[in-house]
C-alpha cells in the first residue's frame, strides 16, 4: 500500500553486485536499495553519486527502492 512507504532524497555512495545500491539519504542514514521494475525495464543507468528518490518501507527502514534518477 502507498501509506507503508515513506519517499527519501538520497546520493548512491556505492553500486554493488546485482543492482543493489548503497544510498545515503538527507538525514545521513544509509540503506541498501534496489531499483523498480521501470528503471530495470529501460536500462536507466544509476553511477555513483547520483541524486535519487527512494521509497523506504516502514517495516524496514535499512532497505529501500531506488523510484527515480534526478538530472
Amino acid at each position: 500500500m502507498k501509506k507503508d512507504k515513506i519517499r527519501k532524497q538520497g546520493q548512491v555512495i556505492e553500486t554493488l553486485p546485482s543492482l543493489l545500491f548503497k544510498v545515503k539519504l538527507e538525514s545521513g542514514e544509509e540503506i541498501l536499495a534496489h531499483l523498480k521494475g521501470k528503471l530495470r525495464r529501460y536500462r536507466i543507468k544509476i553511477l555513483t553519486g547520483d541524486k535519487v528518490t527512494v521509497e523506504i518501507s516502514l517495516y524496514d527502514p535499512k532497505r529501500g527502492i531506488i523510484v527515480y534518477r534526478l538530472k
